[in-house]
């Protein structure tokens, strides 16, 4: 378990011995439950393992140890039943099971370990491998922690089944117990529908499963002995995301089984008690229940959702959305229909995706309007199952498709070696043949050269260069800026002046030049460097990269065609932006601040969210900029950062104003000032305005409580927006700018409103992918055609090498 902590990862454990196939009415043909190291027989729960001597034609090992252990009752749960534990097969060599098996299909092999120490054999440091026909369950492996139970699913198609023990070098292997148990054949499917993936179906069959999630929403944990096949279901509480938008129910004596699902795919202990969202309080206040889980990255996964209504009446519809990452796996889920009008009638849904390249599955349910206005009511979840799905390689091990990779990286490393060995051949031939660009070189060449640190005009080390990368030369800059031509200024912020620049391969950029002598400059020079380097996404603006050369602090960042978004909304002749073009842009930003808040362990904070800071790229996408004021979140046993207030007036949260108390909601705040400059065209504090309408946050909240907000829209935007688009929005913008920060939506919550209030304006809103609450977007890139004269997209791109030719080139 990832946070269940040990306690829970024990109960599991334990509870997974205690099958009762027998008496809840499933009795397996195969059936292999074997004590390893044991002499006598083990009862646990109503199963009894039996020791090795029973199975003596099914082991073949060269070499094997019987160890022995005692564990002290008093140190583990007493929901642990030790039996199974107290002893263990070593296997200095290569040993395997052979295991006759009568029916063909799918079974479960189960693994059980717990190390301890026998004689010269540490378990906890035994390293090796364990594979089950053509699959790699586990490669290299390593024990965590004191108590595991691996479990995996098989389709054997002959008249054996072989589990193999491999010891790496210079170690053993090692296993406590182990199963071989014949499953029902409705468990596991053929095949499933596919989302995210090139192919729309994808076939089980020939593929292996390794059980990595087993949950039951509401709240309540179903031990073993409540379910039919024996299985474990951990409480949703967990992993829940946000438990103030969910009510739990539970009544499992309302549920009733047809011919299928039956009782095997899961029983009336899961299927009677759900995690359902309130609505009572915010109807119109659209948000997901989002349970987020750890996964191997690169992975394809089975998902298995359960779904009970055994709440409603005749006349609510049960409609919703389900969502994995930003993927719909159904975008209206009409349950009643599915279970033909039948209440407490058990349905489940099975979806195969891919695992991004973030170790996070998130998975959500959210409502469902059918025309844009009303939201259907009920939005449920009962039980979820993540199975991973082995790979083409066929393993179900991360270690394989990690050295694999690192492999790549090798060649993919000669490969660059040898072409910068053509490119240094190259230059040598100009070195001798340019004796100014010889010298240009030489003198970049010794900037780079002692540029191992990032240092202030003191020669304090401010970060670690190596970190960084993209140091330029001051000489390269003063002449893509003109020695900073007022003539290509372009914004002057708290921090310094900004120009546009042109490298000399035509590529723009932004170039901000601190303000000489300013002790708050180099705080936000450190400060933005340190950030920037730490994350890429499409809605963020990108490093390029920085110069510290005498006494000079700038920044370098992908040149933004149209601006800032507020240059376009007053202030300026630029063209009236859309209400369309507008939401776009409150929802491109919204999703910046989302991977801000979300992409990391800690949460960032950017502390300074303003319409300047929002800026548009050529085509209109807006990045969120300037995190010179961002800090890092609370710790996770906090609630807040105490700092000094810093940001901009009219944009401040009053909770952190009067408190100095900053969290993640200070930026919804902010955001929910920018929402409203957007809405009406104009700045968030005006001293021209009467007194009453010099604030937009006390102006636009009293024509929302009043139900006036139609007649503060931007004139500009006569008849472009539709009513309840406006009350929708309206709604959200409020609800940002609630006085307490917990009243406060998350930055997640925000974006799939806005996205919703997208779609309630029309023009196709994305057919396949949504942004539910609490999922990121990263758009991670894997081939990459970039050329030196285009940085309009580079979300996701690792962009090292193109920034170091960059400068190279920059320095001839």
């Amino acid at each position: 378990m990832m946070r269940g902590g040990t306690v829970r990862l024990l109960i599991w454990v334990s509870s997974a011995f205690c099958l009762m196939f027998g008496s809840l009415g499933y009795d397996p043909i195969d059936n292999f439950l074997i004590d390893c190291g044991s002499s006598t027989n083990q009862t646990v729960g109503n199963r009894v393992f039996l020791p090795d001597e029973s199975y003596s034609t099914v082991l073949s090992s060269p070499q094997k140890l019987i160890a022995k252990t005692t564990l002290n009752s008093s140190s583990i749960p007493s929901s642990i039943d030790p039996a199974v534990f107290e002893t263990a097969l070593i296997f200095p060599e290569g040993s395997r099971y052979t295991f006759p098996i009568k029916k063909q299909g799918r079974h479960w092999v189960r693994l059980y370990f717990h190390p301890f120490v026998h004689n010269s054999y540490i378990m906890s440091q035994a390293k090796f491998s364990v594979s089950a026909q053509s699959f790699t369950l586990l490669k290299d492996f390593q024990i965590e922690g004191d108590f595991l139970m691996k479990e995996y699913i098989l389709n054997v198609t002959s008249s054996s089944l072989v589990l193999t023990f491999t010891p790496s070098s210079n170690s053993f292997a090692f296993v406590n117990a182990l199963e071989i148990v014949l499953l029902p054949d409705e468990l596991i499917p053929k095949g499933a529908r596919a989302i995210g993936l090139k192919e729309t179906e994808q076939s089980l069959s020939k593929l292996a499963l390794e059980t990595v999630w087993r949950v039951n929403m509401g709240n309540v944990t179903v031990s073993s002995l409540n379910d039919t096949l024996g299985r474990f279901w951990d409480s949703d509480y967990w992993y829940l995301n946000n438990e103030g938008a969910a009510r739990y129910v539970s009544k499992p004596e309302a549920v009733e089984f047809s011919a299928s699902p039956t009782k095997y795919i899961a029983p009336s202990s899961v299927y009677g008690t759900a995690t359902m969202l309130k609505t009572t309080n915010e109807p119109r206040m659209v948000a997901n229940l989002t349970w987020n889980f750890d996964v191997d990255p690169g992975f394809k996964y089975l998902v298995r959702f359960h779904f009970c209504d055994m709440t409603s009446n005749a006349t609510e519809k049960v409609m919703f959305k389900v969502f994995i990452n930003d993927l719909y796996a159904s975008d209206s889920l009409d349950l009643k229909n599915l279970t033909s009008n039948f209440l407490g009638r058990p349905y489940f849904m099975d979806v195969i995706t891919r695992a991004s390249d973030i170790p996070k599955m998130n998975v959500s349910v959210g409502p469902y309007s059918p025309d844009g206005g009303y939201l259907y009511p009920i939005t449920i979840l009962n039980g979820l199952e993540i199975m991973k799905i082995s790979n083409s390689r066929s393993s179900l091990d991360v270690s394989l498709r990690n050295s694999s990779k690192i492999k790549l990286g090798v060649i993919v490393g000669l490969a660059v070696g040898v072409f910068f060995a053509i490119v240094l051949a190259i230059v040598l031939f100009l070195f001798y043949r340019r004796r100014l660009a010889h010298a240009i070189h030489l003198k970049a060449e010794d900037v780079m050269e002692n540029a191992e640190e990032g240092k202030d005009a003191n020669g304090t080390v401010m970060f670690s260069a190596s970190k960084i990368g993209y140091r330029f030369p001051l000489a390269a800059i003063q002449e893509a800026t003109e020695n900073f031509s007022e003539n290509l200024l372009i914004g002057v912020g708290g921090f310094g002046k900004v120009y546009k620049g042109i490298l000399k391969d035509h590529t723009k950029v932004a170039v901000k030049r601190g303000a000489p002598q300013s002790k708050q400059g180099i705080a936000e020079f450190r400060t933005e460097i340190e950030m920037l380097s730490q994350f890429r996404h499409r809605h963020l603006v990108s490093l390029i990269g920085y110069c510290d050369e005498k006494d000079e602090l700038i920044i370098i960042y992908e040149y933004m065609e149209n601006g800032s978004l507020k240059s376009h909304l007053y202030g300026s002749d630029h063209p009236c932006l859309s209400w369309r073009k507008r939401l776009e842009i409150c929802v491109g930003a919204a999703k910046g601040l989302h991977y801000l808040h979300t992409s990391s362990e800690k949460t960032i904070i950017h502390r300074d969210v303003k319409s300047a800071n929002i800026l548009l790229d050529g085509n209109l996408m807006a990045k969120v900029a300037d995190f010179g004021l961002s800090k890092n979140g609370p710790e996770t046993d906090q609630t807040h950062v105490s700092t000094a207030v810093k940001g901009s007036f009219g944009y401040l949260d009053p909770e952190y104003l009067t408190r100095q108390q900053l969290t993640e909601k200070s930026d919804v705040y902010s955001f929910g000032v920018v929402m409203f400059e957007i809405l009406c065209g104009r700045p968030a504090i005006d001293p021209s305005l009467p007194r009453e309408e010099v604030s937009l946050v006390e102006y636009a909240t009293k024509r929302h409580q009043n139900g006036q907000l139609e007649e503060i829209v931007d004139p500009r935007l006569a008849g472009q927006v539709k009513p309840d688009t406006l009350r929708k929005y309206g709604d959200v913008a409020a609800k940002c700018l609630s006085e307490c920060g917990v009243d406060r939506p998350t930055v997640g919550d925000v974006l799939w409103n806005l996205e919703f209030v997208l779609q309630l304006e029309g023009n196709q809103g994305r057919s396949n992918h949504a942004s539910p609450v609490n999922n990121l977007e990263t758009s991670t890139v894997s081939t990459v055609e970039l050329s030196m004269g285009s940085l309009r997209d580079i979300a996701g791109v690792s962009m090292s090498k193109v920034f170091a030719q960059m400068v190279r080139e920059d320095m001839r």
